[in-house]
């Protein structure tokens, strides 16, 4: 007797995803590397196993940036040329969609027909949130048979998703604190080198801080330069050697 969906033992424990991507959470990686590595280890949730992808929109167009074959890949751009399907109403409206059998589906004529004839038999489509914003949607899709998201298999997805989104709000944060990092470097960089350009300004024409800084402020308006490769030149033709940085921002 073959078994029915509801039936079936997942192929692996949830808790042991979950476990997995906390692990990736703590390895801190680029945010397009960790959504990569989110969808493998989403198609693993479901028992059958889903071909999963994440759509994100870039520039204010839906792309799929990370998926677990390319048979996701495949379902999601058929949704983008035809400005309709399941992932981008959950994209655009944070509301988890499932259709329980596509044959049977009529909510977006174009794109159903599509998906019937690449073989998807049912779907479900998570929103991935960052605090009150909607940044992706997780995509499942089964190729094997209608209703996969009966009994506790839609329960698994929404739990992943949900721990999904946490650990992706963490990375998102991770990212931005990253960046906040290197602007602070690069700020802590041209202020060393400005401040050893005043202090020469300031012996060659016996002047206080504030009119060595005018001076150079002009003659960078003036050339069109910034301000820190003003400064640097100034260094490097005073010292006879070139500029030397600061050492590096704490993080």
């Amino acid at each position: 007797m073959t078994q029915s969906p509801q039936e079936s033992t997942p192929r692996v424990d949830l808790s042991g995803l979950l476990g997995a991507l906390q692990s990736l959470l703590l390895a801190g990686p680029r945010l397009e590397e960790f959504l990569t590595k989110v969808a493998t280890l989403a198609c693993e949730v479901t028992d059958p196993p889903a071909s999963c992808g994440i759509t994100v929109r870039q520039d204010g167009e839906p792309i799929t940036i990370a998926s677990s074959d390319d048979r996701a890949s495949v379902v999601d751009e058929k949704q983008y040329g035809f400005g309709e399907g399941p992932c981008i109403h959950t994209l655009d409206t944070g509301h988890i969609i499932e259709v329980k059998d596509q044959a049977a589906d009529t909510t977006w004529p174009k794109y159903n027909a599509a998906a019937a004839e690449l073989g998807v038999c049912c779907s479900l489509s998570l929103p991935l949130r960052v605090g009150d914003e909607v940044l992706g949607a997780l995509n499942f899709y089964v190729f094997d048979h209608p209703n996969a998201f009966d009994g506790d298999q839609r329960a698994r997805a929404e739990t992943f998703a949900a721990q999904a989104s946490t650990a992706l709000a963490l990375t998102v944060r991770h990212t931005e604190q990253a960046d906040l990092t290197s602007q602070l470097e690069q700020a802590l960089v041209s202020r060393t080198y400005i401040d050893q350009a005043v202090g020469i300004v300031m012996g060659q024409q016996r002047c206080d801080a504030d009119q060595a800084f005018d001076i150079l402020r002009r003659h960078s308006q003036n050339n069109n330069r910034r301000l820190r490769n003003v400064a640097t030149d100034l260094i490097t033709r005073v010292s006879g050697k070139p500029a030397v940085p600061p050492r590096p921002f704490e993080r």
